[in-house]
């Protein structure tokens, strides 16, 4: 299993026919005080599996702060079901995971780590920039 894509936006959803809309896709945030808290964010991932890889994954996102602390852990299971074959023969399976309320401590590089099944995929930067006199966007 891979993820093939993989972002934050201001929002995004899947329609009923599987179509994934994305709003607003960024990779920094400012603000002009600390703690900082973003209103709300979505993140994006689409992983990509051949059928054999269909059933239950264990999927972990980890926000760490520029310094290494972890900011956020979240935990989960995906069940990968048989879907529509993808042109290479494989399944393609969006997701969208809406994140409210996050607080920064700080400026700098945060990044978002996404594993499955205990294995790292991909990263997520995401750059927190100190304005000192605007309000967190």
């Amino acid at each position: 299993m891979e993820i093939d894509l993989a972002l934050l936006a201001d929002a995004a959803t899947i329609d009923g026919s599987g179509k994934l809309n994305i709003l607003g896709v960024f990779d920094r945030v400012s603000a002009s005080a600390f703690p900082a808290q973003h209103g709300r964010m979505a993140m994006v991932l689409r992983f990509a599996a051949g059928l054999p890889e269909s059933g239950p994954h264990e999927v972990g996102i980890r926000l760490s702060s520029p310094d290494g602390v972890e900011v956020l852990r979240l935990d989960g299971e995906m069940q990968l079901a048989p879907g529509p074959l993808s042109a290479g023969g494989g399944v393609k399976v969006p997701h969208v995971l809406n994140l409210d309320g996050i607080v920064f401590t700080h400026s700098g590089h945060y990044t978002f780590d996404v594993s499955v099944d205990g294995r790292h995929h991909v990263s997520i930067p995401l750059n927190v920039i100190d304005t000192g006199g605007g309000a967190l966007a």
